[in-house]
């Protein structure tokens, strides 16, 4: 495992993530690399190779939300099935980052997939002070859809919404 990447840690902190168990992991977490994209982008026109532990945890997250996206439509989706969801969602973000084996660059563009990711989890708990819940899950949707834009994971479908 790799050492810890100060955007990401400091990007964790800031969403105030820590009590979610995902600031403690995302500590031992990184990269030593240059400055920190602030977009995603593709590699002289390419996706951004992804590893087996990235591919599989990322289909997770997509098979938790296709499966919650029903409820969350119909706004029948409970604060407690929200917080479930996204405790599902945040073990998973977990195991990309305890098991990050990109190079630097890919792993700078994943940090910002993981940042919409974290906060879409953060509104999915109810702990963003902008955010209701039903719009922490949109931005998780947006999340996957910008990975299966910018990173090559074979056979990755968005969600239909």
């Amino acid at each position: 495992m790799r050492t810890s990447s100060k955007c990401l840690t400091t990007l964790v902190l800031a969403l105030g993530l820590a009590a979610s168990g995902i600031a403690a992991e995302h500590a031992g977490h990184g990269h030593e690399h240059g400055a920190a994209p602030t977009r995603l982008e593709l590699k002289a026109g390419k996706k951004w190779p992804t590893d087996a532990t990235l591919r599989q945890a990322m289909n997770a997250i997509r098979a938790n939300m296709q499966a919650a996206l029903p409820g969350i439509h119909e706004h029948q989706f409970s604060a407690q099935q929200y917080g479930a969801l996204a405790t599902k969602l945040g073990a998973e973000v977990v195991a990309i980052v305890a098991n990050c084996k990109l190079d630097p660059e890919a792993d700078a563009q994943l940090h910002l997939v993981i940042s919409d990711l974290l906060e879409g989890i953060e509104a999915m708990e109810g702990k963003s002070r902008t955010a209701q819940r039903e719009a922490g899950a949109v931005t998780v949707v947006t999340a996957l859809e910008k990975y299966g834009k910018y990173f090559e994971h074979s056979g990755w479908q968005a969600l239909a919404h």
